[in-house]
């Protein structure tokens, strides 16, 4: 029985020049829906292809990929383009806002793309920015900005939101808003996929975690056996570096 969620059998390959690179080799795991999924792993162990791929942004080479019973692997063009609007919320690692817009025309101006938008002051003051709102990008912090961003996303009552690397970006100062929004969005049951590098974070509060390396999924399981008691070498040897650090 497929999750709410189902990668299966996922690959990715890219053909530069003679050199055929597979940046997903084979990726199967599902989610439950009001999971919140961590993925970990390495620079170019084919997290952020595997989360592009799920929202829509790039298509699997082989496999496939459903949501909610839906094989959305196979969409493309206007069909796709709904996908994307109506049922993802993507978070990435810039911001992405429109600079002459204020912190409340921003999430607006998403909200014209969907059909069922939340209203973008009441999303604002759920992020913390209801004394904001009416501040430009300029004027606020990278933190407020990446809440912004998450604003607009969560105005569009996507059912899944991604999230990639959402705080490397940011001044170490500022981790903590976003990573603090993120846990109050686990508490209410938004299914979440996440790539980050923050340990600590995905020990604490997600339910399910995913470790890739060089395109394949090495471990996964609930955080208190893939962090406390790792069975692979690469998992093993990734997380040392994070406890030295």
């Amino acid at each position: 029985m497929a999750g709410y969620v189902s990668l299966q059998d996922v690959t990715k390959t890219y053909q530069m020049g003679e050199i055929t690179i597979k940046a997903a080799d084979g990726i199967s795991f599902d989610v439950e829906k009001g999971e919140f999924v961590i993925v970990v792993g390495p620079s170019g162990a084919g997290k952020t292809t595997v989360l592009n791929i799920l929202g829509g942004m790039d298509t699997a080479t082989s496999g496939k990929v459903l949501v909610d019973g839906a094989e959305i692997s196979k969409y493309r063009g206007k069909k796709l383009i709904q996908y994307r609007r109506e049922d993802i919320g993507f978070v990435f690692q810039f911001y992405n806002l429109m600079q002459n817009l204020t912190a409340l025309e921003n999430v607006e101006l998403a909200m014209q793309i969907c059909k069922h938008p939340l209203d973008a002051s009441e999303v604002l003051e759920e992020v913390g920015l209801e004394e904001r709102m009416n501040n430009f990008p300029a004027q606020l912090s990278g933190g407020e900005q990446q809440r912004v961003a998450i604003a607009r996303a969560l105005a569009m009552s996507p059912d899944i939101m991604l999230f990639d690397e959402p705080t490397s970006a940011l001044d170490p100062e500022m981790v903590g808003e976003v990573l603090n929004v993120m846990r109050s969005l686990a508490r209410e049951g938004m299914t979440m996929l996440v790539v980050t590098h923050e340990m600590a974070f995905a020990r604490d509060v997600s339910n399910h975690v995913v470790f890739m390396s060089q395109g394949v999924i090495c471990e996964e399981g609930v955080p208190s056996e893939v962090f406390g008691n790792p069975q692979k070498q690469e998992t093993k040897d990734f997380l040392a570096r994070f406890r030295s650090a």
